[in-house]
């Protein structure tokens, strides 16, 4: 369910501000992914490898839902209007086998989600931002958007999605970040035991 019907300070979690600026925050240059070419592939531990083209993507069901979005950076913008596809649609079509999956996007970034939070009913693949298409600098054509967490984890520039056994740390995790991110627990930076996880889970794929 959406908190929007909660008041302006509940929806607030600890340690952000709201503001109505959307800020730009990527590694690097704004890849230029066109939809005539984009190609989104669903593959891991399913039971249907899927690769998609967008119109493809477009016949799996709508999603639109007012939700508000919290930077680990500290701001937090409320109430917008967010459209795209259902990704719990699209996850049951390949039959995660799996209980997390790791985003990819175009640029080479990466980030782990539990599957748990990936087919809750607010999460989806966003093409459209307060009824327009989705800005290539905030993640358009289509980015993921998993409103539970830090916005780290709704990756920009969607390109595929891995479904997994074992939880595996992303770009931002490898370097500090938390494994889960729940920002009303301000889960910003991992503790102790999550650098201990990352070391384990990287001899575990070394091997």
């Amino acid at each position: 369910m959406s908190n929007t019907s909660k008041g302006i300070e509940e929806r607030v979690p600890p340690g952000q501000v709201v503001t109505n600026k959307f800020p730009v925050l990527s590694l690097g240059p704004t890849p230029k992914v066109e939809r005539s070419r984009l190609r989104l592939r669903v593959f891991g531990s399913v039971g249907r490898v899927m690769e998609l083209s967008w119109d493809e993507l477009m016949k799996f069901p709508k999603v639109e839902k007012i939700l508000d979005f919290h930077c680990v950076t500290g701001w937090s913008r409320l109430g917008d209007l967010w459209e795209g596809i259902s990704l719990r649609s699209l996850l049951e079509a390949a039959g995660p086998k799996g209980e997390y999956i790791m985003l990819h996007s175009y640029d080479g970034y990466t980030t782990n989600v539990p599957l748990r939070y990936a087919i809750d009913d607010n999460s989806m693949l966003a093409y459209k931002l307060n009824g327009k298409e989705l800005e290539p600098d905030h993640g358009g054509p289509l980015r993921a958007l998993i409103p539970q967490l830090y916005a780290w984890k709704s990756a920009k520039w969607i390109s595929a999605i891995e479904v997994m056994v074992e939880d595996s740390p992303g770009f931002w995790e490898q370097r500090g970040y938390h494994m889960l991110g729940d920002y009303w627990k301000e889960q910003r930076y991992a503790e102790s035991y999550d650098f201990m996880s990352i070391i384990n889970i990287r001899k575990r794929r070394s091997k």
